[in-house]
């Protein structure tokens, strides 16, 4: 018998090892795969029109704005919504609107319809008053560098996109900000291969970040646009399979040189924000999440778990100190190549199994959030869509 529980610990230690080579693999061909943004310009000379929804963002439009009115491609419009705000959102955009007169369109949002979240809601309004053939939908947290906007464009066209999204350089201050936020990185390019975002024409290998989603205008009305979306949480990556259900092409650089954001401030906007998210962004698929859970568990905190047992019973063998030890280093120097790639602080890369454990908790409360009826709540409002 303890000679079948030991050969049984020892082929899991195996798996587990596989697994986390298998992950260290995707990532190295993803930080491969993964361009930054070219240079080029685009060289249709099309209206382009920027498109921000905006809900209590005191702390964020004014910076954001301003970053979009200096852009340097010659034919831009760019339109902001004011969707309900109850902080000074409102007072900013009227200052700015007549500090930059016709440069800057404000929009009063409407009530928000039953079956529809209220980010995507806004974008669908933004959408019907835009001009441009090419829409560009960017969040009000982020900060764009003068030619963010002419080289997403060259990018679009030069690639034969119908659709691009960038990663943004995530803006991280406080220590949650540090600890959790990087794990949004590491999560993409450690499961999914980014080139098949852009190769292969199956939804199941989509990828958008809603922080910067740039869409040439038939395309958008063919799939809908965000009414397609309106009940999906996680709209981004569900634009970006209908996108790939309808025929289009998507493709995906690395915009940390052109776009920053900073998500979230405090500990209570991290554990909202991703709560919101994580379960809608399984489809609400309990299996998925169960799945999840108990892969970041094994392959991420076991290992942990393990060794300390092992150094404090001072049994060095190899199912209970080597092959675990070799398991951390090899979640370590996942983290440490996506981290350093993204410009996130190194030193947090060390702290991946607290990490872990702080994903695995708010996993939990998006589970529960979902099936209790409570709904996730952002902003002053209420989601349920499971």
């Amino acid at each position: 018998m303890a000679f079948f529980i030991i050969a049984m610990l020892l082929f899991y230690q195996i798996l587990v090892v596989l697994f986390l080579l298998v992950f260290l693999c995707i990532a190295l061909l993803n930080l491969r795969d993964l361009k930054a943004i070219p240079q080029s310009a685009p060289h249709d000379g099309v209206l382009a029109s920027v498109l921000v929804p905006a809900r209590n963002e005191e702390l964020n439009i004014e910076r954001c704005l301003r970053s979009l009115l200096r852009q340097d491609y010659h034919a831009f419009e760019i339109l902001v919504l004011d969707d309900g705000s109850t902080d000074s959102t409102p007072s900013i955009l009227y200052r700015l609107s007549a500090e930059f007169p016709g440069r800057l369109r404000l929009l009063q949002g409407k009530p928000l319809p039953d079956g529809w979240h209220g980010k995507a809601w806004a974008c669908f309004q933004l959408s019907e008053a835009a001009s441009g053939e090419r829409l560009l939908f960017t969040d009000a947290d982020t900060m764009h560098e003068p030619d963010a906007l002419r080289r997403a464009l060259g990018a679009l066209a030069a690639s034969g996109s119908d659709m691009l999204s960038l990663t943004p350089r995530q803006e991280l201050e406080s220590f949650w900000e540090k600890l959790v936020v990087p794990l949004i990185y590491f999560i993409l390019m450690s499961f999914l291969p980014v080139r098949l975002v852009w190769q292969s024409p199956r939804p199941a290998f989509s990828f958008a970040n809603g922080q910067f989603i740039l869409f040439k205008r038939e395309i958008y009305r063919r799939i809908g646009g965000h009414a397609a979306v309106r009940d999906a949480i996680v709209e981004d990556v569900w634009l970006c399979m209908a996108v790939k259900k309808s025929g289009g092409r998507v493709s995906a650089f690395d915009g940390s040189g052109i776009v920053s954001c900073r998500m979230y401030r405090t500990l209570r906007e991290i554990w909202e924000g991703f709560s919101k998210n994580l379960f809608a962004g399984l489809g609400y698929s309990t299996p998925a999440l169960v799945l999840l859970m108990t892969m970041l568990l094994g392959v991420y905190i076991g290992p942990v778990l393990f060794t300390l047992y092992a150094i404090q019973g001072g049994d060095l063998s190899l199912s209970l100190f080597l092959l675990p030890l070799l398991q951390i280093l090899l979640a370590l120097l996942s983290r440490l190549l996506i981290t350093r790639f993204f410009g996130q602080p190194l030193l947090f890369a060390f702290l991946h199994p607290l990490s872990q454990l702080v994903l695995l908790a708010i996993a939990g409360n998006s589970f529960y959030l979902a099936k209790s009826g409570k709904g996730s709540r952002w902003k002053g409002r209420s989601y349920n869509f499971s």
